[in-house]
């Protein structure tokens, strides 16, 4: 397995990264708890060692499944990175984000508990609070630094100006933001913003939700619990547009003797040493499909081939529901 560091600052991790969000249920539908923990064990085993989750991942699951999961494994072969601060109600409602620095102390301190653990790696809030400074969120993820309980800062889904401002308070080792081939927009400010602090990018949704994984099919719709009913890329008359992309690009991983899945895992990797995608498998197939995407060293001829495939901004759709897009720190 191949090894990058996060920023300047960061831990030193798998070049690629397991996402346990699928694992829980109410995200992509019913989840197998065995073959989830099945799945996990396989991707420790194959080199992976940064696992990603968040603490309202199906209120509290997602941590509960992974620690589980991890039970018996060295606290020093993994690195845990966690989200906090999405409220949610008893109807698994979201509530908005919560960044006060009371509340960052009282995630945590759930958090370790359901993880089993003494300490996170990577802590980071899931999205901005806009009625909240960031400097006074991180200054509490900082005091839990400095206390032990935390090892190093992340952000996530924020734009340049902010990541300043956290970057000025204490060291941000990563920010965590969609990037694929359909989601570009971080190319513009936020990852020139991140090389010059010398900040990592761990990036999901590099298979857009499964949409360029090669395995969602025209006609196919979303099944009960599955949140992909309500993604606009995923809706009827987006879906047929954006899965014309995925034909194009079938074809040159044809000619490079590789699967959809792995090349558009390959070009996020191959977009700088500085990037660590997240692959959200939740089989053992699914992630042996992802492992070998590592090993894919494509040309310049192979990235020219893939951009006349999936031209930047042709992706047709928003990432999010309209309702979650205004708390993002970049669009599509």
């Amino acid at each position: 397995m191949q090894v990058r560091t996060l920023g300047r600052t960061g831990p030193a991790v798998s070049a690629l990264g397991l996402g346990a969000m699928g694992m829980s249920n109410g995200v992509y539908g019913p989840a197998d708890r065995a073959e989830s923990i099945a799945t996990v064990h396989a991707a420790l085993e194959a080199g992976v060692t940064l696992i990603d989750t968040g603490d309202f991942y199906a209120m509290g699951h997602n941590e509960l499944l992974l620690a589980e999961a991890l039970r018996g494994r060295a606290r020093d072969s993994y690195r845990l990175s966690v989200k906090f601060g999405m409220l949610r109600g008893p109807g698994a409602e979201f509530g908005g984000p919560d960044g006060r620095p009371e509340a960052v102390r009282n995630f945590l301190a759930y958090s370790l508990t359901r993880l089993g653990t003494d300490h996170v790696d990577i802590y980071r809030p899931a999205r901005l609070d806009p009625a909240v400074p960031i400097e006074e969120t991180v200054g509490a993820i900082k005091e839990l630094i400095d206390a032990g309980h935390v090892r190093h800062l992340g952000l996530s889904e924020v734009d340049a100006a902010t990541i300043r401002r956290a970057h000025a308070v204490h060291p941000v080792a990563d920010l965590q933001i969609e990037y694929s081939l359909l989601s570009r927009a971080v190319e513009a400010d936020v990852l020139p913003t991140l090389r010059e602090l010398g900040i990592g990018l761990t990036a999901y949704g590099v298979l857009g939700r499964g949409l360029i994984s090669g395995h969602w099919s025209a006609g196919r719709t979303a099944g009960p619990g599955d949140s992909r009913a309500f993604g606009p890329r995923f809706a009827s008359g987006n879906v047929e547009h954006n899965l014309g992309l995925v034909a194009a690009l079938r074809r040159v991983a044809e000619a490079r003797g590789c699967t959809v899945a792995q090349l558009a895992i390959a070009w996020v990797a191959a977009r700088g040493e500085d990037i660590v995608p997240l692959v959200g498998a939740r089989t053992r197939e699914r992630l042996a499909e992802a492992l070998p995407a590592l090993e894919l060293d494509l040309t310049a001829d192979d990235l020219a081939e893939i951009e006349k495939a999936v031209p930047p901004g042709t992706a047709r759709g928003d990432r999010y529901p309209s309702a979650f897009m205004a708390g993002l720190g970049v669009g599509n």
